[in-house]
């Protein structure tokens, strides 16, 4: 699961043009909004996106959303029960 969350990591700095970030910055706890890397909604609507694209996941619930992308371990763990790619 380590490759899944450096994908992530690579994934989320391109997509959402984090340039600011490195692979090294972001924790596998931290939060992704907020406090954390600061993403907003439209970052959100980015990261459901990637996760369809990349993973075959279709989020429709956004309470869902709100819970799967607390942190990079979270969301590596959703990914890994539910992908279809």
């Amino acid at each position: 699961m380590d490759a899944l969350k450096q994908e992530l990591k690579e994934n989320i700095i391109e997509q959402l043009n984090l340039e600011e970030f490195t692979i090294e910055d972001i924790d596998n706890d931290d939060a992704l909004f907020g406090d954390g890397l600061g993403l907003d909604s439209i970052d959100a609507l980015e990261l459901i996106v990637m996760l369809d694209k990349d993973y075959g996941i279709k989020l429709t619930d956004p309470e869902k959303s709100k819970e799967i992308f607390q942190s990079i371990n979270v969301l590596a763990t959703y990914i890994t029960e539910h992908r279809t790619k």
